[in-house]
């Protein structure tokens, strides 16, 4: 099972083509490069305890990813973030390589992070994700 950030990634790109984002380009996991200027890195981040049912045949895992807008552009970047945000949530039974997602869900709607030393606008949101193990 991969970490949730790098199937997230898989579906940021599958379902916003039009946004130009490629992975180790403009898009990235783990690791904020110091370039580009203009970036999106998801980050995978303590998520919830998983759950179990009681019969013990069906298991969630409970993660949750951060994903990070960075932009010269205040406005740019808020309306990236908020489109990836529109893409994401709520997301129902979805296959990512090879795993259920039964929901991804917004749990901390997009803001402004800070200003970096390079004068860029950062925005963050957190995703919450239940998955099947």
């Amino acid at each position: 099972m991969n970490p949730a950030s790098v199937d997230i990634k898989d579906k940021i790109i599958e379902v916003t083509p039009s946004l130009g984002l490629t992975f180790a380009t403009n898009l990235f996991i783990g690791k904020e490069p110091s370039e580009p200027d203009n970036c999106v890195t998801i980050f995978d981040t303590p998520g919830y305890p998983p759950l179990a049912s009681f019969d013990g045949l069906l298991q969630y895992d409970k993660p949750s990813v951060q994903i990070r807008v960075r932009n010269l552009s205040y406005l740019v970047g808020w309306t990236l973030i908020d489109h990836i945000k529109r893409v994401l949530h709520n997301r129902s039974f979805t296959m990512l390589n090879g795993t259920i997602y039964t929901n991804v869900l917004c749990s901390q709607e997009p803001a402004l992070l800070d200003w970096d030393a390079n004068n860029r606008a950062r925005f963050v949101a957190t995703f919450d994700v239940q998955r099947t193990i």
